[in-house]
């Protein structure tokens, strides 16, 4: 049997993105982004209102996080999740294997509006599903390299497999706290 390994990991998270995670992103309001299900959440924030010990972000709005997090770690509300998803999950990775633009959590420019962080997920989905499309058996089968720390050695299929566990876990938190502001009482 014939399997292409790299059409298989690229239309795992394909499919899930098109036909679960995006959609259920439809619709987002500002107020279900920012929206703290717990008291002390990190969240996505201007920069006058940041409640962490540290943030990162190059623009009016920055990302509370803190290494190493606190224990037990802060609940974080959509909008944390989703730049942790756009910067550190598919962000970086695409800057480093795919020639994506530079990104990392101090740079980034955050998104201050629902509206704003989809089109840079939106962005950063395609960059990295493109990268992988192109892969290729030679592509799966070359070491990650430096930016992937202890991974550095490991065939690059791994790192594509972790992204899409990333993406399905994330995704699937996003999705639940969507689903307890519309419930919240």
């Amino acid at each position: 049997m014939d399997i292409d390994w790299n059409e298989q990991l690229a239309d795992q998270l394909d499919w899930h993105w098109h036909n679960q995670l995006r959609r259920r992103l439809d619709g987002l309001t500002d107020d279900e982004y920012g929206w703290e299900p717990v008291a002390g959440s990190w969240s996505v924030r201007s920069r006058a209102e940041c409640r962490a010990e540290a943030a990162h972000g190059s623009g009016e709005y920055v990302i509370e996080y803190e290494w190493p997090a606190p224990e037990p770690p802060p609940v974080t509300t959509i909008a944390w999740r989703l730049g942790h998803v756009i910067v550190g999950v598919l962000g970086q990775r695409s800057a480093a294997h795919f020639g994506g633009p530079p990104c990392d959590y101090d740079s980034f420019e955050y998104a201050g509006t629902a509206d704003d962080a989809l089109r840079q997920l939106d962005e950063a989905y395609a960059t990295w599903i493109r990268g992988v499309r192109e892969l290729g058996d030679d592509g799966l089968v070359r070491p990650c390299g430096p930016t992937e720390g202890p991974y550095a050695d490991s065939p690059l299929a791994m790192l594509v497999l972790h992204i899409n566990r990333e993406m399905i876990h994330h995704g699937a938190e996003v999705c639940l706290l969507r689903d307890l502001y519309r419930d919240r009482r």
